[in-house]
């Protein structure tokens, strides 16, 4: 008998407090349960349990190896799940979801991507600019930007964002250029109720500060604020995937960036994690390998 079939008759003599009542269960017979047991004791060198005419019981070494044992067979048994998931053919449909922007330019080219490669697979993308609950929603995968409670997801960290501080270089023209955080108090500012509206600008990373700003113009998407932000109106706090391309284009500068906060992490989270099915495992093994290669979502990259 192999060894981890001998642990699991171990556990099994153990739980149900004697040999007679683990061989029921096991549909063994009670020598084959006894000899297994015995087997076990002879490879580790230790006994395992007191026999006695009436009861069982575990001896010291028998209770620290039963702990260690239910941890061992519940790691193989995760593992062959994990490796059921991952050679079985991915069908259904996947649900995910993530941010508006960023699922636009980033999660939908991944999607598409893993669609033509699942034939089998359809899928819902609900790009929004709110924290799904992943498990009350029915979402299979989420990309989340910013620090993750503790939530119990699995989470695959693939990259990371800044907040950036931008204008269009005909407001700063008119207006001038805040040297520091405080000078924002003197300008017009764009808020974006999708990212919070803070009152509080914060700055850091290593002289940790914050402004307290009153934006003249609140917008409740991303787009929205961007679009202010280029025609000239104002300043704005945006994430850097956002405004990469106006800046790239010279159409948006950054300001204050040796203020700027610590990046915000980017995960795949899942609520499944290892145990999740083919059509879930495939996407977030796509979606962190294509993530974690683009070098605007992962500047190591």
């Amino acid at each position: 008998m192999d060894r981890c079939q001998g642990m699991r008759v171990f556990v099994r003599v153990a739980e149900s407090g004697g040999f007679a009542g683990a061989a029921r269960s096991l549909a063994m017979s009670p020598p084959a349960v006894t000899r297994a047991v015995a087997a076990l004791e002879d490879a580790i060198g230790a006994r395992l349990f007191i026999r006695t005419t009436r009861s069982v019981k575990l001896t010291e070494a028998g209770a620290r190896y039963l702990e260690d044992c239910r941890r061992i067979l519940a790691d193989i048994e995760e593992a062959e799940a994990a490796a059921a998931g991952s050679t079985a053919t991915p069908t259904g449909t996947l649900t995910l979801t993530a941010p508006v922007q960023f699922g636009r330019l980033y999660v939908l080219p991944v999607l598409t991507e893993y669609l033509e490669r699942h034939p089998a697979v359809s899928a819902r993308a609900l790009f929004l600019d709110r924290v799904a609950n992943l498990v009350e929603e029915g979402v299979d995968v989420g990309v989340r930007i910013g620090h993750l409670a503790d939530s119990g997801l699995t989470a695959l960290r693939v990259g990371s964002v800044r907040r950036v501080v931008c204008a269009a270089p005909a407001y700063l023209e008119r207006h001038g250029v805040p040297e520091a955080p405080g000078d924002l108090r003197d300008h017009a500012v764009i808020g974006s109720t999708s990212l919070g509206a803070l009152p509080d600008w914060r700055f850091g990373p290593e002289r940790r500060t914050s402004v307290t700003l009153h934006p003249r113009l609140v917008c409740s998407t991303v787009d929205a604020a961007l679009a202010a932000v280029l025609d000239g109106w104002g300043i704005a706090r945006l994430l850097s995937y956002q405004v990469a391309a106006a800046v790239a284009e010279g159409r948006l500068r950054l300001l204050l960036a040796e203020h700027e906060e610590a990046p915000l992490p980017i995960h795949v989270v899942s609520p499944e994690g290892r145990r999740a099915p083919a059509k879930t495992r495939a996407f977030v093994d796509l979606a962190a390998a294509r993530l974690r290669a683009d070098p605007r979502v992962n500047p190591a990259a």
